[in-house]
């Protein structure tokens, strides 16, 4: 204040990287909808290194799972996994090279060294084409795929070296997120057809900030592209309009 700077009051991660579409489709895949819940997939959506989830309750995996599974958000399909699986580094393989999801579940406190290459994200080209070596096997990568880290560990005590590999989330259920999931138990069992009618808003909201979100999209399209008077583009007034009566 002192030296005049402008700044905007209330700022916060929210209000700043939300994308309300997004946070939507969240929700409907499970995300509970208390502020740190939703910080958390906020972070999950921006973050570059790997999402490692402290998921005592199994809210986080449970997110993950169905958004994994959701075809309008990946196509690819998702796979869990564990360390103590066998054949666990081949899931990942297949996930690199194909395009799909991977979460490992139930992770201790110490991670396999057969995944640093991964974590630390090792890729190189090979002949144009993208590749990463995990093991012995060189694996052409998929720009598709996502992976995803869970631990049960209610206070897990991760050494610095696992830190810097990782983007640490806490996912434990906060006492505004069990209030607001023990409401919509007692809403389901009390006014089933009131929570069928809150689920059926949710939708039909997230479904219209789309459209409305694909339309204000193209009008900055349209008017990068327009030359001379704006007024003469047909297209343009056309979809102006759409998009006053789809904001109404």
């Amino acid at each position: 204040a002192d030296f005049k700077i402008p700044y905007t009051a209330g700022c916060d991660l929210r209000s700043t990287l939300a994308d309300p579409v997004a946070i939507r489709s969240w929700v409907i895949c499970g995300l509970p909808q208390d502020g740190q819940s939703t910080e958390n997939g906020i972070m999950m959506s921006k973050v570059r290194r790997y999402p490692l989830l402290i998921d005592p309750q199994g809210q986080g995996n449970g997110f993950i799972r169905k958004m994994g599974n959701d075809k309008s958000m990946n196509k690819n399909g998702l796979e869990a996994i564990k360390l103590s699986d066998k054949n666990f580094l081949r899931s990942i393989e297949n996930g690199m090279r194909f395009g799909k999801w991977i979460l490992l579940e139930n992770i201790g406190e110490f991670l396999d060294a057969s995944l640093e290459p991964l974590l630390l994200q090792q890729r190189f080209k090979q002949g144009g084409t993208e590749m990463i070596k995990i093991g012995d096997s060189t694996i052409p990568w998929n720009n598709a795929f996502r992976f995803y880290m869970t631990t049960k560990l209610s206070n897990p005590h991760y050494p610095p070296e696992v830190c810097v590999k990782v983007s640490l989330m806490n996912f434990a259920i906060t006492p505004q997120g069990l209030e607001d999931q023990l409401l919509g138990v007692v809403v389901v069992e009390e006014r089933p057809d009131m929570e069928e009618k809150k689920n059926s808003l949710v939708l039909g909201n997230a479904k219209m900030k789309k459209e409305l979100k694909g339309i204000e999209d193209k009008i900055l399209e349209l008017l990068s592209k327009s030359t001379g008077n704006i007024l003469d583009d047909q297209v343009l007034i056309d979809t102006l309009a759409e998009s006053k009566i789809t904001s109404e």
